[in-house]
């Protein structure tokens, strides 16, 4: 029940359907008996930095959950960040602190790492692709060059995005090999899919999965179907995967810390949410 004490934590992006943060978020403040509750926002591009703002001045409001397109922007927008989200250029939460001042960071990549040790795979010493340098595709790249990768190789078709991370990882881990411009996956020990391609119907595969080994690790961010193309024709060659979802389950306990609203194991998470495709 939403009441006069009800704690806001705005989800914003453009578009919304695909958006699972509320349908986990929400049935865990509910078996908690936490006053509070994500709710979907809407904001396109041109409006977002004013409506960041705005949205902190509600004196109800906990803190926001950003998605696309508006991570990267996010950086830009707030007061301080974490290192996380300076590496990768992006936030993907912001909450406000006790002297009015915007905090951002990023919880993507940390989401992502813990669901691949989780499935037992080694991460230290791997050689990984990311195909996607954008916000979730930056923090991805992060968090692998925290947990000690030998070789990180990263694409995107806008080569000032893979251009700009490549440097900053470079910077804060100068022994680490970093490549850049080629979405090939031969070779790579985990390979991730962190572009857009995938929500669409009509939307190519991101790489050329004959290129695949059986061996290789496949991780997805897509969310809007479990398992979508690239997916499915990953497993098809033979490939262990991740969905979408598991990177979300995984990053949500650190969200909650973030938020002050303590924490939760991310099988606790699984069991009470009421997920839809």
């Amino acid at each position: 029940m939403i009441d006069g004490r009800t704690q806001l934590i705005a989800h914003i992006g453009y578009p919304t359907e695909t958006f699972k943060s509320p349908m986990i978020y929400n049935p865990f403040f509910a078996k908690r008996a936490i006053n509070a509750v994500v709710v979907p926002m809407g904001c396109k591009a041109d409006d977002y930095a004013s409506f960041l703002r705005l949205l902190f001045k509600l004196t109800n409001i906990r803190g926001a959950l950003i998605t696309m397109p508006h991570k990267v922007t996010t950086l830009g927008l707030v007061d301080d960040a974490s290192v996380s989200a300076r590496i990768a250029g992006a936030c993907n939460a912001v909450r406000i602190d006790q002297h009015g001042a915007l905090i951002g960071d990023m919880f993507d990549g940390e989401g992502f790492v813990r669901g691949v040790l989780k499935k037992g795979r080694h991460v230290a010493g791997a050689k990984v692709l990311v195909a996607g340098c954008g916000g979730v595709g930056s923090a991805i790249a992060a968090s692998m060059a925290k947990a000690g990768v030998f070789r990180l190789g990263l694409y995107d078709a806008f080569a000032q995005s893979m251009d700009g991370l490549s440097e900053r990882l470079r910077t804060h881990y100068p022994t680490l090999e970093v490549v850049t411009g080629s979405a090939d996956p031969a070779g790579y020990d985990i390979v991730i899919n962190a572009t857009p391609l995938g929500m669409k119907k009509d939307d190519p595969l991101p790489m050329n999965v004959e290129r695949l080994s059986p061996s290789t690790f496949v991780g997805e961010v897509v969310m809007k179907q479990e398992i979508t193309p690239f997916l499915a024709a990953a497993r098809a060659r033979g490939c262990d995967y991740q969905v979408g979802t598991d990177m979300l389950f995984e990053q949500i306990p650190a969200y909650l810390e973030f938020f002050g609203f303590g924490t939760a194991t991310s099988d606790e998470l699984r069991e009470i949410a009421q997920i839809s495709y």
